[in-house]
């Protein structure tokens, strides 16, 4: 059984981040999977939340065959506590079931078996990533809503791009997001980020405000470029800042977990 909700130490709440994009099949759950190492190598104590319900695949990629879900927390069949798997790279984990139609639209019971998870987990945890579903449904959306900031992975493929674009329309006009973070995975080239991020914010800057009237800004959180080692630690069922801690994309990995630690600090 996981300690991971005993009493803790010291009156804390989770900085809660919601890693999601327009499209799937961008590097997402890699992302998160990845990130929450590097987070907890900086003495974080982190939890990765799979918030892809119905679809899941962070037990896949971490090589983790869970006897306990997210979904038999909800329905009552086990504890949270029992459900709270560790990982590698010394973080924590909640994985959610997969191809359970049940969870493809958010219903009361959901939505509030959600909630209720979250806020028994913020006191025991210093950052949380909810690896959510892609895309604008309503489920998405949800879980995206009860986290402190948002980060959106796209690619730079024109395709990924409009969906983030819609994406973050959506995170503005109905929540009210007034900043997003945005992580370019798979870049071709040094800089291709930045240049990503100025174009996507000049079309929200012309077609995007929140309700009250205010921009949106769209703030360049980091490049990871296109590195063949990723597909190879995917595709082996390991954590890349693991098994090849000096790849590209581990070192770009590396660098955003700074930023965010950056940010926490000055925020503290």
């Amino acid at each position: 059984m996981s300690d991971a909700l005993r009493a803790p130490s010291r009156a804390q709440q989770a900085h809660i981040i919601a890693v999601t994009s327009g499209k799937g099949g961008v590097g997402k759950t890699f992302v998160s999977a990845n990130l929450a190492a590097a987070l907890t190598r900086h003495g974080y104590k982190v939890l990765v939340l799979d918030a892809d319900l119905g679809l899941a695949n962070l037990d896949v990629v971490l090589n983790l065959y869970p006897k306990v879900t997210l979904h038999d927390v909800f329905t009552g069949r086990a504890s949270l506590d029992n459900a709270i798997l560790a990982a590698p790279g010394g973080y924590s984990v909640l994985l959610a079931g997969s191809g359970m139609i049940e969870y493809s639209r958010l219903t009361p019971e959901i939505r509030n078996q959600f909630m209720r998870t979250i806020e028994s987990l913020a006191p025991h945890y210093d950052i949380i990533l909810l690896d959510t579903g892609a895309g604008i449904s309503d489920v998405v959306l949800f879980s995206v809503s009860l986290a402190t900031e948002v980060l959106v992975v796209a690619t730079p493929e024109p395709t990924s791009l409009t969906d983030a674009y819609a994406a973050i329309k959506v995170l503005a006009t109905q929540q009210q997001r007034q900043r997003v973070r945005l992580v370019v995975n798979q870049a071709a080239r040094p800089g291709d980020g930045r240049a990503i991020t100025s174009q996507l914010q000049q079309v929200l800057n012309r077609f995007v405000t929140t309700a009250s009237g205010e921009p949106v800004q769209l703030v360049h959180w980091g490049d990871i470029p296109a590195d063949p080692s990723v597909r190879e630690a995917v595709m082996r069922r390991q954590l890349l800042l693991q098994s090849m801690p000096g790849a590209p994309a581990s070192l770009a990995v590396a660098q955003l977990s700074n930023k965010i630690k950056a940010s926490l600090t000055a925020n503290a």
